[in-house]
């Protein structure tokens, strides 16, 4: 290993750690005195420019790429593209070869066919090349997340500087609306909440406090992060990390670092190539040496022996496939084109059939198995549970009056406009997720009343907001007759402990052990579904005890915050997307493991997959078929040790500080032995770690992802899937495709698209290198026999680049068989692109056939004109000769003109024999198990292709002027007649071998036929 990767793979391994940050739990006293700082002077200008220096500016290096001009010259000699080059190149020598020993016949038949394989790679490599500045953007969306100026305290001064000159020890002010500059430990806060879906996904409103609440860095409520945004009240707060080595930074790096893997459609390309190779080269010594023996037994092997070069280097030649490259890319385009109208907008064209081979995709939860959007989903109110959508059908009393009024008023949220015609569905709204979401549902209750109008009844006028600590928030409203209302809301336990009554069916009773039972069945009923639970409380102020002039202190609370009346729970879940379950379920009956990577906890995280792991029934959504006790493992921060081995349970779900614990071994246990699996509370390296295991255990990976903290995920991943909506710049540009609805259920359909186009570009090379062996015979016979040569290069070049071209990209619009999503993932070890079995069939079935009606053909019309097969027999040196008469059995003499027009027609018959039982080889390679009958017709495409290659080839064979071009003749009605009986044989035969293959598809012709 040379000393620069050896130094990327440090790097990496680095990278990979989780990030250790301490300076959140320390005393800030300390903070202040070990970073030599403090928030009243700030760093002094001086010291500031010393810093700069010692810890680099603040911003993101980026990779050393390379020059465009560079990866262009790599993509021209990439997959295919190199037999393509041998080829041309083998044409070029043997042009110079035979011109040199032939100066006054120069044939330039192969130089042409070498100009042509070039100008295809050209095109193509043209074509596909603005792919490989992937990498590129990556980084520029990273360097779009940092802000271009920060406000600083710096010499006991508040100003503005460039947030590249930030320092470690610089102390930020940060206000609404402000990128989060580096990664900052909170000193004051105001109400300050960070959007923080840049980095996790989550789009979810967080609070960030002085308070230091837990030894994870990502969980503690004292720490914000590089990239993200300030979308509420204002803090100042101290940097502890800049540039690359901050939280964000880590991603980007090992983003960056990342090697991507090579798809599974290059690798079967490339195995394509060996397998081509190493038939051409083998054909290839094999006819050169009995060249090379006919020359030594004929005693002018030292004259001639250049001969059998060439004829080596023309029978490679002759196995290139010059039609294929432009056929798979075209395929790919086509098939990348049909997905974006289907929502899945292909970036990579090799990715098109990537997620076709996919046998296991780990997605992400909110927003693609979720639709990523709060609502209230059940009420606990009166002693019972009710779902949302049917309380309104319920009699109401004071006590569900109660507790609507309190969630409506007891809330920041709030509409952007008051368009009160516009549904609450379209209308854009401020504030938490859970707050909106309760807001919106007790809008519709309300009604015809509604959610601006009762809070202008009852005024707040003051109120103490949400605390991590308390985990309340409060209240106080001025009524209509000026009473004072208090209201709170918060975790139900919380709630229930500072309650002493509770409204019952309009009646207030004390709390008892009753009212505690069915208090915490409801609550674990709930809470197990994954539901999120708010409790609500309230109490009327006595109106002597407060006039209407008392003041409300929130900082030392001087009105009560206990005996209050409990008026029940709410409960809400970001519920899944329509269509999820059933995308799901299609997966698994497609051999598709899902395995959910989220951010949740893990009793979350169960819940969420029962809602999409099963819809058989309707006990599904309360079931959780992953989380039913007696199948699942659960290795969660409770569990005091890990034990797996193996047991009939297949079901786990992982917690992410668990995972940080894991050796490789025991994390590729759990990759092979579990089907359903949850990892909950992943951080970009473990996602990384993830994608990996499954990698190593054989799997080809897709990965869904719409947060930064997913870019390294995906650009691992064999194919990377982004979030189109959702998605941060930065994870789109590191994934192969996008989808545009940011719907899993999508991405079946993608799945769909990718096996077809495996399937098809399957049968559009067997239908392809079906023609190799008929255009390869005519020379083989010609050196081997030395009978005059039935076909030219330029009629198969009128076949490889003219007649198969559409009939080859047709397949692309072939419909699926019927078994395609019944199937399992194919296995890339024995599923090949191109097997023995493909070569068999098309080589030595139909290739063979079809060569033999050509042989027919030519043989038929030559001795029509006097010249019987025996007679051909080492006639080639003789018919080439221009200043000779050759007679025929009939004694006529021909000189060499009419001898090339007869050739011509030969040449001419050839080329349409093959063409005409091309028209079959179209039709049976549309279904490799299925009789065409089942198939059908449906293709158009196809069969305007079938149109398309008869009027061609009548183009190139009747046309005066182009035949004389290609040195092609016409031909008679009557032979005509023969290819076309070849035809109907070869279609009979195969309808035959099909059905062979249907009755024992554990048979011979099944082991040895089928592709």
């Amino acid at each position: 290993m040379s000393e620069k990767k050896k130094k990327r793979e440090e790097n990496l391994d680095e990278l990979k750690k989780e990030i250790t940050i301490t300076e959140h739990e320390v005393p800030i006293e300390e903070l202040y005195k070990s970073l030599d700082t403090n928030p009243e002077k700030g760093l002094d200008e001086q010291e500031a420019s010393r810093r700069l220096v010692e810890y680099g500016p603040n911003q993101l290096t980026p990779p050393k790429n390379k020059p465009l001009w560079f990866k262009f010259i790599i993509s021209l000699f990439e997959g295919f593209n190199i037999l393509m080059w041998i080829g041309s190149v083998a044409c070029f020598i043997n042009f110079i070869i035979v011109a040199k020993r032939t100066a006054e016949t120069v044939d330039y038949d192969t130089m042409w066919l070498g100009i042509i394989l070039a100008a295809v790679v050209l095109i193509t490599s043209i074509f596909t090349f603005y792919q490989e500045r992937k990498s590129q953007h990556v980084m520029e969306s990273f360097k779009k997340m940092i802000p271009p100026k920060v406000t600083v305290v710096r010499s006991q001064k508040m100003q503005q500087i460039d947030a590249v000159d930030l320092v470690i020890g610089d102390i930020v002010y940060l206000v609404f609306g402000d990128k989060v500059p580096a990664d900052v430990r909170v000193i004051e806060a105001n109400g300050f909440k960070v959007d923080n879906s840049s980095l996790t996904g989550e789009n979810v409103a967080v609070r960030r406090t002085p308070e230091f609440t837990h030894k994870n860095p990502l969980e503690t409520s004292n720490l914000v992060f590089f990239g993200t945004s300030v979308v509420e009240g204002n803090a100042l707060g101290i940097v502890i990390l800049t540039g690359d080595n901050t939280v964000m930074g880590r991603i980007a790096g090992l983003t960056s670092l990342v090697e991507t893997n090579q798809t599974p459609i290059a690798k079967e390309i490339k195995h394509f190539i060996k397998m081509i190779g190493t038939v051409a080269i083998s054909l290839g010594l094999l006819f050169l040496a009995i060249s090379l023996y006919t020359k030594y037994k004929s005693g002018t092997l030292g004259e001639e022996w250049i001969d059998c070069i060439v004829f080596f280097i023309g029978i490679i030649v002759a196995n290139v496939p010059e039609g294929i490259l432009p056929t798979i890319t075209v395929c790919l385009t086509l098939t990348a084109k049909r997905m974006s109208k289907k929502n899945c907008l292909v970036k990579n064209l090799e990715a098109v059939e990537t997620l076709g081979s996919t046998s296991t995709i780990c997605s992400d939860k909110t927003g693609t198995l979720t639709q990523n959007r709060m609502t209230v989903a059940h009420l606990w109110v009166n002693g019972k549970i009710f779902d949302s959508e049917v309380i309104s059908e319920q009699p109401r009393n004071d006590s569900t009056e109660r507790l609507l009024r309190c969630a409506a008023l007891c809330s920041r949220a709030k509409f952007k406009n008051e368009d009160w015609n516009t549904p609450d569905s379209k209308r854009e709204t401020i504030g938490d997720a859970s707050e909106v979401a309760i807001m919106k549902f007790v809008n519709k209750q309300l009604q015809p009343v509604n959610v601006h109008e009762l809070r202008e009844r009852c005024r707040k006028i003051n109120e103490i907001p949400f605390n991590s600590n308390e985990k309340y928030s409060v209240t106080i409203h001025r009524k209509e007759n000026g009473q004072f209302l208090l209201l709170m809301k918060g975790a139900p336990e919380r709630i229930l402990h500072r309650c002493s009554t509770i409204s019952i069916d309009g009646q207030t009773a004390r709390i008892n052990e009753l009212v505690k039972d069915g208090y915490n069945v409801a609550y674990e009923y709930l809470g197990g579904r994954g539901e999120r639970v708010l409790g609500f409380c309230e109490m009327e102020l006595d109106p002597v005890k407060f006039p209407p002039n008392f003041k409300f202190d929130t900082d030392e609370p001087n009105f009560p915050l206990e005996n209050l009346c409990f008026l029940g729970l709410i409960s809400m879940i970001d519920p899944p997307r329509p269509g999820v379950p059933e995308a799901v379920r299609l997966c698994q009956s497609a051999g598709i493991q899902v395995v959910m990577v989220t951010g949740d906890h893990p009793i979350t995280a169960k819940a969420i997959e029962s809602c999409v792991s099963d819809s058989f029934s309707e006990s599904a959504r309360q079931v959780n078929i992953i989380g039913q006790p007696k199948v699942v493992h659960l290795i969660s921060l409770e569990t005091d040790e890990l034990n797996l081995k193996q047991n009939e349970i297949k079901a786990i779900v992982v917690h992410g500080e668990w995972l940080n614990k894991l050796e490789e071994s025991e994390l590729d246990f759990i990759v092979h032995h579990y089907d359903q699996v949850v990892f909950a509370r992943t951080s970009p390296a473990q996602k990384l770690k993830i994608v990996e295991a499954y990698q190593r255990a054989g799997r080809i990976v897709a990965v869904t992802g719409d947060g930064v903290n997913d870019a390294p995920a995906l650009r691992k991943a064999d194919i990377g899937i982004a979030m189109g909506i959702t998605g941060t710049e930065v994870s789109k540009q590191a994934a192969d495709m996008v989808l545009l609805d940011d719907n899993f259920a999508s991405i079946v359909t993608g799945v769909e698209e990718g096996r077809l186009i495996f399937d098809n570009l399957k049968k559009s090379i067997a239908y392809t290198l079906t023609s190799n062996i008929p255009e390869l015979a005519p020379f083989l016979t010609y050196i081997t026999l030395g009978i005059p040569l039935p076909m030219s290069i330029r009629a198969i070049l009128c076949i490889d680049l003219g007649t198969d071209i559409l009939p080859a990209i047709s397949f692309a619009y072939e419909p699926a068989e019927s078994d395609i999503m019944d199937r399992p993932p194919r296995n890339p070890k024995r599923d090949r692109l191109v097997n023995w079995r493909l070569l068999f069939y098309s080589y030595l079935l139909i290739g063979v056939f079809q060569a033999i009606v050509g042989f027919s053909l030519y043989f038929w019309i030559m001795a029509e004109h006097g010249f019987p097969s025996y007679t051909l027999l080492n006639l080639k040196d003789v018919w080439e000769k221009r200043d000779l008469l050759v007679p025929d059995k009939y004694n006529r003499y021909w000189n060499y003109q009419d001898r090339m027009n007869l050739l011509g027609v030969c040449h001419g018959a050839f080329f349409y024999a093959i063409v005409c039982v091309q028209w079959a080889d179209l039709l049976i390679s549309k279904t490799r198990m299925n009789s065409i009958v089942t198939q059908g017709l449906e293709n158009n495409v196809l069969n305007i292709s079938l149109l398309f290659t008869t009027l061609l080839s009548t183009f190139f064979l009747f046309t005066p002027g182009v035949n004389s071009i290609l040195k092609v003749g016409p031909i008679k009605l009557r032979w005509a007649m023969l290819p076309v009986l070849g035809m109907w044989q070869v279609f009979a035969f195969d309808e035959i071998r099909r059905a062979v293959i249907r009755k024992y598809p554990d048979g011979v012709v099944f082991h040895t036929t089928y592709y």
